[in-house]
C-alpha cells in the first residue's frame, strides 16, 4: 500500500501542546515505516508503524513558550509551524458549553461585542470538534486549531473562551482549549461502553437514535472523545446536566464513573475536572432541577480533584442558556487557578453546606465551608430558606448570618422543633447566600426525604 504519512487531525499548525509533559503524537503510515519526529525545541524520537500502519510516540515538551515547529519524517515529510507550548484544557458538555461568544440565533451573550472586538491574542487557541456520533470507537476527528481574533472568537465556545482568557491573563502562558460538545447531549452519550455496562438501567444502543443522536449512549464518547484520548491535557471543564434532569438519582454515580474512565484512559493521573452547575430555569411542574443540582454538588464534593462553578444567581427562568458566560468562565478559572496553578488568596468556591445543629431556641445553626472570610447577602434580606419539623412539612424560614465565621441561623415561628433545612430547592428559586467574595452558595438540603 502507499499510505503516506498522516497525523491525527488534532495535530496541526497553531496547536497548543501541554508544557513540561511527555505528550503523545500519533498517526498512520505504510506498515513498518520508520517515523521520526524532531522539534525546534531540540527533542527527537523515532518509532515504527505497526502492521496496520498505526504509529504513536511520546515527546517531551519544554516550559511554556513558542512559536515552535515540529517535523515528522516518514514515507513523506510533514512540517507543522506555529506551535505553542502552554496549558491545554478539554471542554465538554451540551449547549451551554457549545454556545458561542457571539450567541446563538436570537440568543444573546452579555458583552459579546466588546469581547469579540478585544479578543486578538496569539496565546489563546481553540480546536472545536465536529459533531460525529459513532457506535464504534473512532481514532480521528474533524476540526482545526484557530487563534483568538475578531474573525474567529465569535464562533468559539463562550464558557471555554472566557475560562481560557482568564487563565492566559493571569498565568501569561499560551492556553489551548479543545472543545467537544453537542447541544442536548446526555452524560451517557459521553461515556464508554465498559463503564455504561456497570449501570443496569442504561440500555446499550444497537443503532444511533435518528432524532436525537446526541442522546444515544456512548455515541459521542466513541465519535468525539475517544479520538482525543492521549492528547496531553492539564484538566477538563464540563457544562452538562439539563438532559439528565429526569435521571438525577443516578447522575452522581454516572459522572464519577465517566470521569474515572476518562482519567484511566488518558493515563496521566487524576486530572482536574471542573463542572458548571445547571442554572435555574422553568423546567415545568413535573421535574425539580434542584435534585440534579444536588447530584452535581455531591460529585464536586466527593470526586477527587473536582470542583463546581455555581450559577444560581445568573440563571433566567425563561431561558435555558444563561447570558453571563463570562461569569461562568471566570468561576471555573478560579478553581483551576487555585487548585492547578497554586494561586493563593482567592476564593474559588461559594459557601458549601457542611453541618447542622439545633440550638435551645428552636433554631438550627448551619455551618459552611468554602469561603475565606465568611458569608454575605450583600445588603439584601436572606431569602430562599425553608425549615421543617419531624412532620416533613416545610415553611418559609428566617435566616441570619451569625458572628461566627461561616455560620448561619435558621428558624420559623411555625416550626417548634426543626430538624431539616432546604435552601433554593426548586426550579427557579429565590437566592441570597454568597461568600464575601461574591460567589454564590449552591442550592442544598439537610434531609434526604
Amino acid at each position: 500500500t502507499n499510505a503516506q504519512t498522516k497525523l491525527a487531525s488534532i495535530f496541526s499548525e497553531h496547536m497548543v501542546l501541554q508544557q513540561n509533559q511527555k505528550v503523545s503524537i500519533w498517526g498512520t503510515d505504510d506498515s513498518k515505516e520508520t517515523i521520526e519526529i524532531t522539534t525546534s525545541w531540540g527533542e527527537s524520537e523515532k518509532t515504527k508503524a505497526d502492521k496496520n500502519g498505526n504509529w504513536k510516540l511520546k515527546i517531551q515538551t519544554p516550559k511554556a513558550g513558542g512559536p515552535y515547529s515540529i517535523t515528522v519524517n516518514g514515507s513523506k515529510k510533514i512540517i507543522l509551524e506555529d506551535i505553542m507550548i502552554g496549558e491545554v484544557w478539554l471542554c465538554s458538555g451540551q449547549s451551554n458549553m457549545e454556545m458561542p461568544v457571539k450567541g446563538f440565533n436570537n440568543q444573546a451573550i452579555n458583552g459579546s461585542q466588546e469581547a469579540i472586538l478585544n479578543s486578538t491574542n496569539n496565546n489563546i487557541r481553540m480546536f472545536t470538534v465536529k459533531r460525529n456520533p459513532s457506535l464504534t470507537p473512532l481514532t480521528n476527528i474533524e476540526g482545526v486549531w484557530k487563534t483568538a481574533a475578531p474573525n474567529t472568537t465569535g464562533g468559539f465556545s463562550a464558557a471555554a473562551y472566557f475560562f481560557g482568557k482568564k487563565l492566559e491573563s493571569i498565568l501569561n502562558v499560551p492556553v489551548g482549549l479543545i472543545v467537544t460538545c453537542w447541544g442536548g447531549s446526555s452524560a451517557e452519550a459521553w461515556t464508554d461502553e465498559e463503564t455504561l455496562k456497570q449501570f443496569k438501567t442504561i440500555e446499550l444502543p444497537t443503532e444511533i437514535n435518528k432524532n436525537r443522536p446526541q442522546q444515544t449512549p456512548l455515541a459521542l464518547y466513541n465519535g468525539m472523545l475517544h479520538p482525543l484520548i492521549g492528547y496531553g491535557i492539564k484538566g477538563a471543564i464540563w457544562y452538562q446536566g439539563e438532559s439528565n434532569l429526569r435521571r438525577a438519582n443516578n447522575y452522581d454515580a454516572l459522572m464519577k464513573a465517566m470521569v474515572t474512565s476518562w482519567r484511566n484512559k488518558w493515563n496521566q493521573g487524576d486530572f482536574s475536572f471542573y463542572t458548571t452547575q445547571i442554572a435555574p430555569f422553568h423546567y415545568g411542574k413535573k421535574a425539580n432541577s434542584a435534585f440534579l443540582r444536588e447530584a452535581q454538588l455531591t460529585t464536586s464534593k466527593t470526586l477527587k480533584n473536582s470542583g463546581m462553578a455555581v450559577t444560581l444567581d445568573i440563571g433566567d427562568p425563561k431561558f435555558i442558556h444563561p447570558r453571563e458566560k463570562k461569569i461562568v468562565g471566570d468561576r471555573l478559572a478560579y478553581w483551576a487557578l487555585s487548585k492547578d496553578y497554586n494561586i493563593k488568596g482567592i476564593d474559588y468556591s461559594g459557601p458549601i453546606y457542611k453541618s447542622m445543629k439545633a440550638t435551645d431556641e428552636n433554631k438550627l445553626e448551619l455551618t459552611f465551608s468554602g469561603s475565606i472570610t465568611g458569608l454575605n447577602s450583600f445588603g439584601k434580606k436572606l431569602v430562599g430558606f425553608e425549615i421543617a419539623g419531624e412532620d416533613k412539612i416545610f415553611y418559609p424560614a428566617d435566616a441570619k448570618i451569625t458572628r461566627k465565621l461561616n455560620v448561619l441561623e435558621v428558624s420559623s415561628a411555625k416550626v417548634q422543633k426543626p430538624v431539616a433545612v432546604r435552601y433554593a430547592f426548586s426550579n427557579t428559586p429565590e437566592f441570597s447566600l454568597f461568600s464575601t467574595s461574591g460567589l454564590p452558595a449552591s442550592s442544598f438540603r439537610t434531609d434526604n426525604w
